[in-house]
C-alpha cells in the first residue's frame, strides 16, 4: 500500500486533513445562550471549522411561553434555528454547548436532547468527541459552575473529551474566570453584566484546536 500511495503521490505529507465540524447546540429562553452560540460559531469559523448553530427541542407548554413576554419573544426570534438531532452529533467532531442553569442543572430541554443520545452512545459514535460548554444565571453564584460538572458529567460517560478554557487566556479573568466553561451573569433586564464575548471565541478556538489534534492523531 505504501508503495502505491507513493506511485500515485498520496503520502501522509501531502493530505489535506478535511476541516473539523463543530456543532454548537444550545437552549436559551431569553436570548443569552442563544448569543453566547453564536459568538462560538463565529470564533469556530474563523478557525477554519465547519460550524452550525443549533438549538435543543423545546418541550415546555405553549400556554407557559406565552405567559413570558420575553420567553415567546425569543422563541419567535429563533424558529428558523435548526433544531439538533442525532445526527449532528455523529457529524460533529467537537460540539460546543451553551445553556442557562436550572437550580444548578442544566435545564431538561438540553437533558432531555442528551438523554435521547442513547443510540449513539451504544454504537460507540460519541466517543472522542471534542466537548465544551457554557453558560448562564441571573446572579454570580447561580449555579454556573455546577451547572458545566453535571453536563460534563455525561459527556465522560460519552467518552467524550472534554476542552475546558481552564485559564488559557487573560481574557478569561475579565469574563469571571470560570475554568470549566465561560459564564455570564444575567440583570434583571436581561442584559449580561460581565463582557464574556472575547472569552467565548477563545473557548470556541481552543475547542477546535484540540478536535484539530484529536481528528489529525486519528488519521
Amino acid at each position: 500500500m505504501g508503495f502505491l500511495n507513493k506511485l500515485f503521490g498520496k503520502t501522509k505529507e501531502n493530505e489535506t486533513m478535511e476541516n473539523v465540524k463543530v456543532a454548537v447546540v444550545y437552549y436559551s429562553m431569553g436570548g443569552t445562550n442563544y448569543q453566547m452560540a453564536k459568538w462560538a460559531a463565529e470564533a469556530a469559523k474563523e478557525a477554519g471549522a465547519e460550524a452550525k448553530v443549533l438549538q435543543v427541542q423545546e418541550i415546555a407548554p405553549q400556554s407557559v411561553i406565552d405567559g413570558n413576554p420575553a420567553w415567546k419573544a425569543q422563541a419567535e426570534a429563533t424558529k428558523d434555528v435548526p433544531v439538533s438531532s442525532s445526527d449532528d452529533i455523529e457529524w460533529a467532531d467537537a460540539i460546543i454547548f451553551s445553556v442557562p442553569t436550572r437550580f444548578g442543572n442544566m435545564p431538561s430541554q438540553m437533558k432531555q436532547f442528551l438523554d435521547l443520545q442513547g443510540g449513539l452512545w451504544a454504537t460507540g459514535k460519541t466517543v472522542n468527541k471534542v466537548v465544551s460548554a457554557m453558560t448562564s444565571a441571573q446572579n454570580p453564584h447561580g449555579g454556573q459552575e455546577a451547572t458545566l460538572l453535571s453536563l460534563y458529567t455525561s459527556m465522560m460517560h460519552w467518552g467524550a473529551i472534554i476542552a475546558t478554557p481552564g485559564y488559557t487566556d487573560p481574557v478569561l479573568f475579565a469574563a469571571g474566570g470560570n475554568p470549566y466553561g465561560t459564564s455570564v451573569t444575567v440583570g434583571q433586564d436581561g442584559k449580561m453584566i460581565e463582557d464574556v464575548e472575547a472569552a467565548v471565541k477563545h473557548q470556541a478556538k481552543r475547542t477546535v484546536s484540540v478536535a484539530e489534534w484529536v481528528k489529525k492523531g486519528n488519521q
